[in-house]
């Protein structure tokens, strides 16, 4: 398993954008897809996006399609998630995870996942 840990996160007013990234320890996340969920609060955890291991292949969310756009370097460890156009219902806590395919994580299908970071957009 890799051990992941998000950052990025913040308030931003509704129309803005943050680039969130979660940093991957370990040498195996080539290895691995990844992916981004997001949880508000009284809410259950929903997925948002991922991103095959080669970064070749992109799953969204309806909601979140064509504001959010997933990427990542394999030289750095690294996933983003940037998110524009930000609106009030995109506050959340926002978790990264990895798993054996994109088409996996959107089910839910993760080995690991990190502690979250929260988004907070403002009206």
């Amino acid at each position: 398993q890799v051990q992941l840990v998000e950052s990025g996160g913040g308030l931003v007013q509704a129309g803005g954008s943050l680039r969130l990234s979660c940093a991957a320890s370990g040498r195996t996340f080539s290895s691995y897809a990844m992916g981004w969920f997001r949880q508000a609060p009284g809410q259950e955890r929903e997925f948002a996006a991922a991103i095959s291991s080669s970064g070749t292949f992109t799953l969204y969310a309806d909601s979140v399609k064509g504001r959010f756009t997933i990427s990542r370097d394999n030289a750095k460890n690294t996933v983003y998630l940037q998110m524009n156009s930000l609106k009030p219902e995109d506050t959340a806590v926002y978790y990264c995870a990895a798993g054996t395919s994109a088409s996996s994580i959107r089910r839910g299908q993760c080995d690991s996942w990190g502690q979250g970071t929260q988004v907070t957009v403002s009206s």
